[in-house]
């Protein structure tokens, strides 16, 4: 019953720094003359990956590598099968050039950079997780200095020309809803989860995963329904870029990760390879430059194929 208690109330939290994530992501995009899909790959990106930071940190330095490795690997499978799908299928979304040129390429690269590193050795070592890293920061500079919006951007409705402080200040309060909420949302989830009996691969690959991509869903959500796609498509994408280059860099500089369970490299990489690849040919097909319902029931469901043959 507690678990359960943990869960409501991490829900809560999520949806509501979720909403307060967005207002300030609108806010600062209106104030420093930024495109919001910038905002949503950077500052909102972050803000939403900070949970799956903060998961892999803390079972990598606590002897859980497959809990660090899975939740990343699952998170970034659930942010496209499942958040993405779940955006796309509530209201088509319009993409430009620079997806196609530039965000997709560099959640590919980061993703196969990934595989590269863990696949044939089973462990991310402190160089290259240095290696991932320096690559983000590079990505973030050209994203401020060239980037062009990626996706139609709609004009902003109910937005309040906010001081910059109190923008600032809704980002804190957003973002440590999220990370709280994700926290509790965790622990009542995983408590379940241990209860009966799960693996520490499959707990990170589909509750934790699942757990700490809920903020993307609360904020990408509640970007749609207020017509911020753009925000809502940068977050996840930036998300996923965040997840692989900043999470797990950030996480094996601090201490190498090793995988334990082989089929995190023989099923999970592959799949999150293979989702990620996919977005390509949906955003041309059969429709050009344009993610739809149709699209999201495709993703939605391989996602339910993956979680089946995950679990059994």
């Amino acid at each position: 019953m507690q678990n359960v208690f943990y869960i409501i109330v991490g829900l809560i939290l999520l949806v509501a720094g979720g909403n307060w994530l967005l207002k300030s992501a609108v806010a600062l995009s209106l104030r420093l003359h930024i495109s919001r899909i910038i905002i949503g790959m950077t500052v909102v990106s972050f803000a939403t990956s900070a949970p799956e930071l903060i998961v892999s940190v803390n079972a990598a330095l606590n002897g859980f590598p497959d809990l660090a490795l899975g939740n990343v690997v699952g998170s970034n499978i659930a942010n496209l099968g499942l958040v993405l799908a779940i955006i796309i299928i509530i209201g088509s979304i319009d993409v430009r050039k620079s997806f196609y040129v530039t965000d997709w390429p560099v959640m590919m690269v980061s993703s196969l950079l990934f595989f590269v590193f863990i696949y044939f050795d089973g462990e991310l070592q402190r160089y290259e997780g240095g290696i991932m890293f320096l690559i983000l920061f590079l990505f973030l500079v050209y994203l401020l200095r060239y980037q062009k919006p990626a996706v139609v951007e709609g004009v902003p409705t109910n937005v309040l020309p906010l001081p910059l402080y109190k923008a600032v200040l809704l980002l804190g309060i957003g973002g440590g809803a999220l990370w709280g909420g994700s926290e509790i949302l965790v622990k009542g989830a995983v408590g379940l989860a241990t209860f009966y009996g799960v693996s520490d691969r499959i707990i990170g690959i589909t509750v934790v995963s699942v757990g700490t991509s809920i903020p993307e869903l609360a904020a990408s959500i509640i970007a749609i329904i207020q017509k911020e796609k753009a925000i809502s498509v940068g977050n996840l994408i930036g998300s996923n870029i965040f997840n692989l280059l900043a999470v797990l860099g950030i996480t094996a500089m601090i201490k190498p990760i090793q995988v334990v369970d082989p089929r995190l490299l023989e099923n999970d990489i592959f799949w999150m390879l293979g989702i990620s690849f996919l977005i390509l040919p949906l955003v041309f097909l059969p429709k050009g430059l344009r993610l739809g319902w149709r699209d999201g029931t495709i993703l939605v469901g391989i996602y339910t194929v993956f979680i089946y043959f995950t679990v059994t």
